[in-house]
């Protein structure tokens, strides 16, 4: 995979970062929701500091990977702030996954994965 520079740059992403970006993969959310989805889909192993997850989407935002965005239809909470990722942080998203999963195989063909590991984390 050719990465530009400015994509190139921005790897690899911390943990809590590219965790945002995931759950922001799937569509507009807001902190609670992104930290809910992350504690869901970890099943507790990653759990979501208020404070360590909203510096990390200060930092995304800065970066042009994230940005705050109107309610989608039907969320009529005002105290929320909802965010999506832009066109650069998606970029940036499949980057980082990418380079993840090339780790991955690296590790699997060093005999540091066990057969199956992966799935069973998820099940």
């Amino acid at each position: 995979m050719t990465l530009t520079p400015e994509v190139a740059e921005q790897l690899p992403l911390a943990g809590m970062a590219f965790q945002v970006l995931l759950v922001l993969a799937a569509g507009t959310n807001h902190g609670y929701g992104i930290a809910k989805e992350v504690e869901d889909r970890t099943r507790g192993r990653t759990r979501v500091g208020t404070g360590s997850l909203y510096l990390s989407m200060a930092k995304l935002a800065d970066q042009g990977l994230i940005e705050q965005c109107q309610p989608p239809a039907g969320r009529t909470d005002r105290r929320r702030r909802y965010y999506e990722l832009t066109d650069f942080g998606r970029e940036v998203a499949i980057a980082e996954a990418s380079r993840l999963a090339e780790l991955e195989q690296v590790a699997g063909e060093r005999n540091l994965l066990r057969p199956g590991a992966l799935g069973a984390m998820e099940a």
